[in-house]
């Protein structure tokens, strides 16, 4: 292909070539000049004030050096975006969809890519995208077991973690679901998870049955190929056993991850968990949380994924998607998102592999004690099969709602 094609050929017509960024600045240039003017939505979680004052940060950045309009469309549930693309399929909108951007991963990837919801491949057309190294790290382009096949783009990572008050349980807190539950039965109240289908708390769910269930390979295929009650008859037995020990008797739960770090905060909890390594360190940064405050992860590891955007079939502006897909993935934006003033979300870039000043960029204090040991975070469990998490959530509210 010339280079005088590619400065005439439609966008469309330009991404039909699967192209490796790095080979093809000329066609990069081309998604840049088409990007230029386009308003993006991005429909994206905005359940954390953090999250939603680095996205603002992003959309200023990318309205000045790419004169791209960010739009961030603030979704309680992601399954909303999910929904929305299927419903303007159903209706025949093929060309003009209301979503641009979505941030999903799991299970809402899973649905997208199976109902044919999803533009791509593109992500190794983003020149950013070779900064995740991914020949050394597939997580970046693995969701939930299931090959991403460039249909998203990684840009950030997570892993439970859990985080107490040392001033009150001193050094030894539970390292493992049975002494959680012997810890709870001594310490009623202070502690629980936030309410079913929250993700936060759907990972609490799968991370139990990986310790609890009598092995665990079934969880890395679909669900309907296993014997659901059998797998997880652990599951609720332990729940059954564990609900009457937590804040407010298993009545109630918090609605999500934020709300649970303000029960941490205002004293109503000493042990709660996040899906941020890091974010314990940046509330205690941000004096939501005492500086006796610590994090560790469990003994034998605990879940961690990575997070993706990904741009629906029937974005008219997939160019603008593309250009705000790929500044997510660039030193400056993973830099700052990691930063623990900031939100303190973990970088998918390979930092090992940048250069010295780039790299200088991503060092944080290493002694912070509300952080966890970076050894500890080597200790990441994978996730299911997106089919496992609909099924849990399923089951956990026939068995417990209205209790």
């Amino acid at each position: 292909m010339s280079q005088r094609l590619l400065r005439v050929l439609p966008l469309a017509a330009l991404l039909a070539y699967p192209l490796h960024a790095a080979s093809a600045p000329q066609e990069w240039e081309s998604v840049l000049d088409e990007a230029r003017g386009q308003a993006v939505y991005w429909h994206a979680w905005a359940g954390d004030t953090r999250i939603n004052d680095y996205i603002d940060w992003v959309k200023r950045r990318v309205r000045d050096e790419y004169e791209v309009e960010l739009v961030h469309v603030k979704i309680d549930d992601t399954g909303s975006a999910v929904s929305r693309v299927l419903a303007e399929r159903s209706a025949g909108n093929h060309d003009d969809g209301s979503v641009d951007l979505v941030w999903l991963n799991g299970e809402n990837f899973a649905a997208m890519k199976e109902n044919d919801l999803l533009y791509g491949p593109f992500a190794e057309q983003l020149p950013n995208f070779a900064l995740t190294h991914p020949e050394h790290n597939p997580e970046v382009v693995t969701d939930f077991t299931l090959p991403t096949e460039g249909y998203e783009s990684p840009w950030g990572k997570a892993q439970i973690t859990f985080y107490y008050d040392a001033a009150e349980l001193g050094e030894e807190p539970p390292r493992s679901m049975a002494q959680l539950l012997a810890w709870a039965e001594i310490n009623p109240g202070r502690f629980t998870y936030p309410r079913i289908p929250d993700f936060l708390g759907s990972t609490f769910l799968k991370q139990a049955l990986i310790a609890l269930a009598d092995g665990s390979a079934a969880l890395y295929e679909p669900v309907d190929q296993s014997d659901f009650e059998a797998v997880t008859a652990p599951l609720w037995d332990y729940l059954d056993a564990l609900h009457p020990h937590l804040w407010r008797s298993g009545r109630q739960f918090p609605a999500n991850g934020p709300e649970l770090r303000r029960l941490m905060s205002d004293g109503e909890l000493a042990l709660a968990f996040t899906f941020n390594p890091a974010e314990p360190a940046a509330a205690v940064a941000n004096f939501e949380l005492p500086e006796s405050t610590r994090s560790y992860v469990l003994d034998g590891g605990t879940l961690g994924n990575v997070h993706f955007v990904a741009i629906p079939f029937n974005s008219p502006r997939r160019a603008g998607a593309m250009v705000v897909a790929n500044f997510l993935l660039s030193p400056e934006a993973q830099a700052r998102k990691q930063d623990l003033s900031v939100w303190g979300d973990p970088t998918v870039l390979d930092v090992t592999r940048l250069d010295a000043e780039t790299r200088a960029l991503f060092e944080q204090e290493s002694d912070n004690p509300a952080l966890p040991a970076p050894e500890a975070l080597a200790q990441t469990l994978p996730e299911p099969h997106p089919s496992w998490m609909k099924a849990l959530q399923e089951a956990w509210r026939t068995r417990y709602i209205g209790r």
